[in-house]
């Protein structure tokens, strides 16, 4: 009831202001930690920060292309986990460009009605299920020079399809390395990647998984001359939650729930980037940059003050999966008050 909502809400802000409190003491031992603007954190090489990124956080916006509905493995963060089989089509050759159809024909009334955008993703589940299809796509973005970039498991690649993507003109390719538990074909894969595709990085959500696969094969991982890693904190939804039952998980800003080790597992990665002097950009792709960057696209988009599309992914609050937070001895809330007497 509307009544109970004081508390719940008191609940989740101290919740999350006991888990902040915990972030930023790893910030605190992160000596060379860098920011976009008050945007987003990351540290490394600046001239390496991803350009896709940029144009999420400070450019017009990223705009997402849909195409390919299936995938040939299945993860457990992933956010369609368990509904594969139910995913609709786009459409025989259609894609999906800002939640409208189009063919390839229709492309240039596209360009020549709008704006172009500062760049472009090509999202929903695995390209190189039909990366076959990509190419004329990518090579009419390019002609309009547009800045695209595209995300895979990278189990599929090959040399051939990886040099006919940077021949039409992909600027940038992101592996999602603890999708295969940081292969070693993934890890080839990356590395005829950068001999064709100008910037090559990881962007994998970040989990105990991931974080102890990658210290494992750290050496071959860095000798693939990759650019940058996004380590994206772990969000989840209806569809993957289940995966993470009993785990301490915090409700950031009202929108996105997310284990509490996610971040706290980034941190400590970049801690380690820092203090070894690695030759790349690692960007802390967090709750609170993806909060900035709908704050970022409303404001491009010319909407009202303070318009922003962050926000929970659940119809309702799944309550009871915040209960292991509660009695996580770990976690200390910073203020401890008696509960109010409240009649409903």
């Amino acid at each position: 009831m509307t009544g109970h909502y004081e508390i719940i809400f008191s609940v989740f802000a101290q919740i999350e202001d006991a888990v902040e409190a915990r972030q930023n003491e790893l910030k605190a031992q992160i000596k060379n930690l860098k920011s976009q603007q008050g945007r987003t954190l990351y540290v490394g090489n600046d001239d390496k920060f991803a350009k896709g990124c940029k144009s999420c956080l400070l450019g017009k916006g990223l705009t997402a292309i849909r195409k390919t509905n299936k995938c040939n493995i299945q993860c457990k963060f992933c956010y369609n986990y368990g509904e594969f089989d139910e995913i609709m089509p786009i459409g025989e050759g259609m894609w999906e460009i800002g939640g409208t159809k189009y063919y390839e024909r229709d492309l240039d009334l596209l360009f020549s009605i709008h704006d172009k955008p500062t760049g472009v993703a090509y999202v929903y589940l695995e390209p190189f299920m039909e990366i076959e299809k990509y190419y004329p796509i990518i090579q009419k973005f390019h002609e309009h020079g547009v800045y695209q970039h595209l995300y895979t498991n990278g189990l599929l690649a090959t040399e051939e399809s990886l040099k006919a993507l940077g021949e039409a003109g992909l600027d940038e390719i992101r592996f999602n390395l603890g999708a295969s538990n940081c292969a070693d074909i993934v890890i080839e894969n990356m590395k005829l990647a950068k001999k064709y595709i100008k910037a090559v990085g990881i962007e994998t959500p970040m989990t105990p998984e991931f974080f102890e696969g990658f210290f494992k094969k750290k050496e071959a991982i860095l000798g693939t001359g990759f650019d940058f890693i996004n380590c994206a904190e772990l969000h989840l939804n209806p569809n993957n939650i289940d995966n993470y039952a009993g785990e301490s998980l915090y409700l950031c800003r009202h929108g996105y729930i997310s284990p509490i080790w996610s971040r706290e597992l980034t941190l400590k990665f970049m801690k380690i980037a820092d203090d070894e002097g690695w030759d790349i950009a690692v960007h802390d792709c967090s709750n609170y940059t993806k909060f900035a960057r709908g704050l970022n696209q409303s404001a491009k988009e010319g909407k009202w003050f303070g318009a922003n599309d962050y926000g929970c992914e659940f119809d309702a609050f799944p309550f009871e999966a915040f209960l292991p937070i509660l009695e996580d001895e770990t976690i200390e809330f910073l203020v401890e008050e008696e509960m109010p007497d409240i009649i409903f």
